[in-house]
C-alpha cells in the first residue's frame, strides 16, 4: 500500500482541502485522522499520512510562482461581452452546408458565430435572433436549444500561452460564485465563456479581480 499515493490523491480530490494546504491553514494530524476514517486506512498509518501531507505541502508551496502568474494575465486581461446569445447543439446529421450558410449569414452582419464539433454532437452559438433561422434550418436535427445567454469572452496577453492553469483557474472561480458554464472554448489569446445571463453581474465582478 502506497500511502503517499493515497494521501496525495485525496487531497487533490479535495479542493478546499488543497487550497488550506497551499496557504499553511490546515492542522496535518487532524487531516490524517480524516483520511484514515474516510479511505479506511488503519490507525498504525497516522504518521506516514502526517508525513504525507507535509511533503505534499512542501510541493504545492512551489506552485505560488504559477499562481502569481495566472494573477497577473488576469490582471492584464479585458472582457467583452456578448448578449442575446443562444445555443443550439445538433446532431452530427445537420447539414453541413446549412450551417455554412448560417456562418454566412451571421459575419455578415458582424455577429458572432462559434461551430464547435464533438464525437456525437455539434455545437453553434449563435446570436438569438438568428435562432428561427437556425430551427428552420435543422427542424430535424435539433437536439436542444439555450436562450437567454450571454457570451463573455476573456482576452488576454500572449502571456497566456504558456501559463498552466489559467483556464482551471477561471472555471474555479466562476464555480466558487455558484456560476453555471454552459459552454466553454478558446482561441489563442480569448477564452470564451458562454453564461446564463442573469449570472452576468457575478461574472464580471469575479473575473475583473
Amino acid at each position: 500500500m502506497n500511502i503517499t499515493k493515497i494521501t496525495n490523491e485525496y487531497i487533490d480530490n479535495h479542493p478546499s482541502t488543497r487550497d488550506c494546504i497551499r496557504k499553511g491553514l490546515i492542522n496535518y494530524s487532524a487531516l490524517a485522522r480524516s483520511i484514515i476514517k474516510e479511505v479506511k486506512l488503519k490507525k498504525d498509518n497516522f504518521d506516514a499520512i502526517v508525513i504525507a501531507c507535509r511533503r505534499y505541502a512542501e510541493k504545492a508551496g512551489k506552485t505560488e510562482a504559477q499562481e502569481e502568474q495566472i494573477m497577473r494575465v488576469l490582471s492584464s486581461s479585458k472582457l467583452e461581452v456578448k448578449t442575446k446569445i443562444a445555443v443550439a447543439i445538433l446532431s452530427k446529421s445537420a447539414n453541413p452546408e446549412n450551417l455554412l450558410k448560417l456562418e454566412r449569414e451571421a459575419k455578415k452582419s458582424a455577429e458572432n458565430f462559434h461551430l464547435i464539433e464533438g464525437t456525437k454532437s455539434i455545437t453553434v452559438l449563435l446570436p438569438q435572433e438568428f435562432l428561427e433561422k437556425a430551427k428552420k434550418l435543422f427542424t430535424h436535427s435539433i437536439i436542444n436549444i439555450h436562450t437567454n445567454l450571454v457570451e463573455v469572452i476573456v482576452k488576454s496577453p500572449e502571456e497566456i500561452e504558456f501559463t498552466r492553469g489559467f483556464t482551471a483557474y477561471l472555471c474555479s472561480l466562476l464555480n466558487e460564485n455558484n456560476i453555471n458554464i454552459i459552454e466553454l472554448s478558446s482561441c489563442w489569446t480569448d477564452t470564451l465563456i458562454v453564461i446564463e445571463e442573469k449570472d452576468l453581474s457575478s461574472a464580471l465582478k469575479v473575473l475583473s479581480r
